[in-house]
């Protein structure tokens, strides 16, 4: 198990605007890394709007104009910072539900709870609508003017645990020591993936730097102190060929503490490899190496020095 985010102290802050076109400027202070989160967050503001991912403009970490955060850390961007967005959009929305219950009002008063936002429409019960472009046109350019925004922002008073199962199969050549990992299964609860792609890349991107701390990634110190390796050819880390087979498995649950009943996903994978490699090793040739990385020349005295039975 893992943690999401760390209670009161993490905080995201987001604001969304919305554009005469129908279109939404949604800035947000949280760091996209390579995690996808611009994405994520805009699935989660175009969700809550009715609108598409298309039509969401995601301006980012920028702090001049975009609102804090706490930065991308400690698995806590979708759950904070989306919440955040979630949270402003909401502002937004029911500014829309409003507009455009004046716009759709015939003879009879239409209440904004009624209104339906999809598809880049509002809705009024009995099937009319509203495009977003045209409330928003309405809104900015004829009667009572008014710029629709929200801004909005979240931290959490708990941390509620994603939860992981590891599984390696390896190979140990019983002359040499050396260890092959020929593949990594991971089952993963994370509440309700929002993203499977960007949640599944980061499983992967999890996996693979503990593959590295389990079986070859290690600092070594001269008797002077100083590091053996200073380099990436020296320090090994794993190239695209020599990666094993990866499966990720999700068992999605839904966590009431966020909109949408995400929980981390971020650290999670970085947590089982090692000591599931361990324990494959161990079920392989009967060996417990109980430090990492486990190396060649670990496994090799290993065996030299197990007793021999019968």
């Amino acid at each position: 198990m893992q943690g999401t985010a760390i209670p009161y102290l993490d905080m995201g802050g987001a604001s969304i605007k919305m554009n005469d076109d129908g279109s939404f400027n949604l800035l947000i202070g949280a760091t996209d890394l390579g995690t996808g989160s611009d994405t994520v967050l805009a699935q989660m503001a175009a969700e809550v709007l009715g609108t598409s991912v298309d039509n969401i403009i995601v301006y980012s970490s920028d702090t001049d104009f975009t609102p804090f955060d706490k930065g991308a850390y400690a698995s806590s961007t979708t759950y904070i910072s989306g919440t955040a967005v979630v949270k402003a959009a909401e502002q937004v929305a029911e500014r829309i539900r409003i507009r455009a219950a004046e716009m759709l009002r015939q003879n009879e008063e239409i209440s904004p709870d009624e209104i339906r936002l999809a598809d880049g429409k509002a809705f009024a019960p009995d099937g009319r609508y509203v495009t977003h472009q045209e409330v928003a046109y309405h809104t900015l350019h004829h009667q009572n003017q008014e710029q629709i925004m929200g801004v909005a922002s979240y931290f959490s008073p708990v941390s509620p645990p994603p939860f992981a199962a590891q599984f390696a199969e390896v190979t140990v050549n019983i002359e040499t020591g050396a260890v092959t990992v020929n593949r990594l299964v991971m089952a993963v609860d994370s509440g309700v993936i929002v993203n499977p792609v960007t949640a599944s890349g980061q499983i992967e991107g999890g996996m693979t730097q503990a593959l590295g701390y389990a079986v070859c990634e290690e600092m070594v110190y001269d008797e002077k102190g100083k590091a053996r390796e200073r380099n990436l050819k020296d320090y090994h880390i794993f190239r695209a060929d020599e990666m094993p087979v990866m499966d990720t498995i999700f068992v999605q649950t839904y966590e009431p503490s966020h909109p949408f009943g995400a929980k981390a996903v971020a650290e999670i994978p970085m947590d089982g490899v090692a000591p599931a490699v361990g324990n494959a090793v161990l079920d392989a040739v009967g060996v417990d190496i109980d430090a990492n990385p486990i190396t060649p020349e670990k496994v090799w005295r290993a065996l030299k020095e197990k007793p021999v039975i019968g």
